[in-house]
């Protein structure tokens, strides 16, 4: 799940973490009034998105006055931000963050993620901030400096100051870093966070190590121990078709393409993906029902798929352990009844109760072809859209 950079910067505020003072707003008025209570001889004006890339895409703006922010607020608000994180379609800006100035001295990076094949927290941090850190790992990747966290120790003080000494934070800043770090990795570990990433981290003419900019992404497996981070889900943020999918526990994510997917599990799902692609087709999501699905979960996922406007054809290809073949087999017929389906639709059963979910598909009078193979299926709905 993701949030706002002012919500992120709220909840880092809340772990010691050093943030410029700003305060929301959903109106041009109220941006002027925002800057008016902060009375900073600069102020920016800077778009609320769920993507990166908002300041080339002209979504951040320095302020001199109120007049210059009553303009910046009317010109950024309602707009539609395209960057690229947001893809060609781009996002319609619905609120700004109106945020005081700084005397910016030097730009770092800061981010914490889980690392899989140590699993283990680490923390990267570079002195090339402001820059995409992906655009640093593939240019200078010595810039990149990294500490693996011990789950039980945490981070220690030791490793705050290697890594600020080894960005080359200001000697008389090294205890400000080491306390941003310290409160940074704390916000990370107990909200849940999957990324926490301060890009730029700067460091001011005032003496100051502040968060100019903040991205901070939670698990949702551990959403239901952070009831107060679910009350910052903004839904204006997200497609449509995957909220509908997460109020059923699916796993949807939408793609470009024209062929629908329904399989039950993730690394089926992809390779189901990957097969379509094979044979010359484009998926148009990917969905997983999991394991544990009933014929009422799978008639909304059948649902779902279908909402898209550019779906084609749909490949069910299920393998059944916990999922039991006959369900699948009644939430499809079921699906097919209330949608009225007049797209093709392959599907291809294998596992628990196959004989009898392939005998309910039969039986139901519908146009389903059957497939004897992933392969098979994925050759032939390409072929039929």
């Amino acid at each position: 799940m993701n949030i706002h950079e002012y919500q992120g910067k709220e909840i880092l505020r809340q772990f010691g973490v050093n943030v410029p003072n700003g305060h929301v707003a959903y109106t041009v008025d109220e941006a002027v009034e925002a800057a008016e209570k902060l009375g900073s001889n600069v102020t920016v004006v800077k778009a609320q998105i769920h993507a990166g890339g908002r300041g080339k895409a002209g979504g951040v703006k320095i302020a001199k006055n109120a007049e210059e922010v009553r303009t910046y607020a009317n010109e950024i608000l309602g707009k539609t931000l395209v960057t690229h994180q947001t893809g060609p379609e781009g996002k319609e800006v619905k609120r700004l963050l109106i945020e005081e100035g700084c005397d910016i001295q030097k730009e770092y990076y800061v981010g914490i993620v889980l690392d899989r094949a140590t699993s283990r927290v680490v923390m990267m941090a570079s002195e090339e901030g402001g820059t995409e850190i992906e655009e640093v790992a593939a240019e200078t990747p010595e810039k990149i400096f990294k500490e693996v966290i011990d789950p039980v120790v945490g981070l220690a003080g030791y490793q705050a100051r290697r890594l600020a000494f080894n960005i080359n934070i200001p000697d008389e800043l090294i205890g400000q870093a080491v306390k941003f770090m310290t409160g940074l990795y704390n916000a990370f570990i107990e909200k849940d966070c999957s990324i926490a990433e301060i890009n730029p981290l700067v460091t001011t003419g005032d003496g100051q190590v502040l968060a100019l900019d903040s991205k901070l992404n939670f698990d949702d497996n551990a959403l239901f121990r952070q009831k107060d981070i679910q009350e910052l889900r903004d839904l204006d943020e997200e497609d449509e078709k995957e909220i509908e999918a997460s109020k059923y526990d699916l796993s949807y994510i939408s793609l470009d393409g024209n062929i629908g997917c329904m399989v039950n599990g993730a690394g089926l799902a992809m390779s189901t993906m990957d097969i379509i692609k094979h044979y010359g087709g484009e998926p148009a999501n990917f969905l997983d029902v999991g394991g544990g699905a009933t014929a009422e979960k799978v008639t909304e996922a059948f649902k779902i798929i279908l909402s898209d406007s550019n779906v084609r054809g749909i490949f069910v290809n299920i393998f059944g352990g916990i999922m039991k073949c006959d369900v699948i087999a009644e939430g499809v017929i079921e699906a097919t009844k209330q949608v009225g389906l007049d797209i093709p639709l392959v599907v291809r059963l294998e596992g628990t109760n196959v004989e009898l979910g392939k005998q309910i598909l039969d039986e139901s009078g519908l146009n389903i072809t059957s497939a004897d193979s992933m392969a098979d299926g994925a050759e032939k709905i390409v072929s039929m859209v």
